[in-house]
């Protein structure tokens, strides 16, 4: 595929075609008409783009349309077969891979990969070998592959590259080290912003000027759609409510402070609150399982919960209150349209959905919550995934 468009999108016509793109990515396919109303350019000069973006390989002739008379108009969408987009979303213990099409369609989609993130060059290299592994069995080559979104968790800057999370032994961006590895543009993301761009294009906040999307996991993280583009911040890390000094408690968060909502709203939270309750005595499902290894996980509480354990379910609803109430802040300050619930702990469904509720009504302003829906996210697991893939076309295509 030529990249001529990509090498230097700076030109008017450059950006006339960034627009036509996001125009399509968006909403569609467009006859050369509508597009010539929404660039707010001429037809002729409308055609000779698309024209270009055809022979780049961007863009397809869908063939024609109905109409009530007149000539039958051309539509004109992206081309899913321009090439591949992967994502890889680096968790705690394991990680997922999806390939998606020019298009955004995930053609490919690998979930719980064992994998251990350690600072080291081997674990990195083990990384690499295992996503080369999957596209060899997915049958594409690396030369059809246009871009590659990393997801990894806390401090990510992605404008630069580097994530002060994760460090390898070289004092070099980690998206650079990547790329040496694929050979094409890499872009490195905070997973909880991946998330949310993820949802926003492909799940449940599509086409919403302002979403929150709320990442609880083991941690806690949070991105967010502002007026219809995804917010960085100064210094490209906003979004770390799990930081937010909410608390009045003495537990000392990783982060070094105390206070953090994370500290009493989080995977770890829970864990921490279940194996307290366990130690005095608290009758659960998970006694059997606690006695004999002294420690229980995250995966064996979510599988408490869905049968209905008492201890467990008390866990995650102290969990759903603390939560609630800070959503009750977000929802004050930004009055958005949805806050979408994801990442691990949402697999505990109603028993966290219910408590978030209550402390919304009971803490955020009454004519700015009735405006806001609480949502589920519809991707679930596959969210940071589809979410790096997303964001690697419209960073590539410079759309962000």
């Amino acid at each position: 595929m030529k990249t001529s468009f990509l090498e230097s999108i700076d030109g008017k016509n450059a950006i006339l075609k960034q627009k036509i793109l996001a125009l399509c990515i968006n909403e569609g396919n467009y006859s050369i008409a509508d597009l010539s109303k929404e660039i707010n350019t001429s037809i002729p000069t409308t055609t000779k783009l698309v024209e270009e973006l055809i022979a780049d390989g961007f863009i397809e002739d869908r063939g024609k349309i109905d109409t009530n008379g007149g000539r039958r108009p051309s539509i004109y969408g992206l081309n899913a077969s321009a090439g591949y987009l992967v994502g890889i979303d680096i968790r705690r213990s394991n990680v997922c891979v999806a390939i998606s099409d020019f298009n955004g369609d995930i053609i490919e989609f690998f979930n719980n990969i064992e994998y251990i993130v350690e600072n080291s060059e081997q674990s990195f290299k083990t990384l690499c070998d295992k996503v080369k592994d999957l596209l060899k069995q997915s049958k594409i080559q690396m030369e059809d592959v246009l871009a590659l979104g990393v997801n990894l968790s806390g401090r990510v800057n992605s404008v630069t590259g580097y994530c002060f999370t994760y460090f390898i032994g070289e004092d070099r961006p980690i998206a650079s080290l990547f790329k040496e590895e694929f050979g094409c543009p890499v872009y490195v993301e905070n997973d909880s912003r991946a998330m949310t761009y993820g949802e926003y294009i492909s799940g449940i906040g599509n086409n919403e000027d302002t979403m929150l999307f709320i990442n609880l996991t083991w941690g806690l993280g949070m991105g967010m759609i502002i007026d219809g583009k995804l917010s960085y911040g100064k210094s490209g890390f906003s979004g770390e409510i799990g930081h937010f000094p909410m608390l009045n408690n003495d537990i000392i968060c990783h982060c070094g402070k105390t206070g953090c909502l994370e500290t009493g709203a989080s995977g770890y939270a829970a864990h921490r609150i279940l194996t307290e309750k366990l130690k005095e005595g608290r009758s659960s499902c998970l006694r059997a399982k606690f006695d004999e290894h002294g420690m229980i996980t995250m995966e064996q509480i979510l599988n408490a919960v869905k049968e209905e354990d008492d201890l467990a379910i008390e866990v995650i609803e102290k969990i759903g209150t603390v939560l609630g109430r800070a959503i009750a802040g977000l929802i004050n300050l930004f009055n958005p349209e949805t806050v979408v619930i994801g990442g691990t702990l949402s697999e505990a469904k109603e028993y966290l959905m219910l408590p978030i509720k209550q402390s919304v009504q009971r803490y955020s302003l009454s004519i700015i919550n009735k405006d806001t829906k609480i949502k589920f996210s519809k991707l679930g697991e596959k969210a940071g995934a589809i979410g790096a893939c997303m964001l690697s076309r419209s960073k590539l295509l410079g759309l962000i």
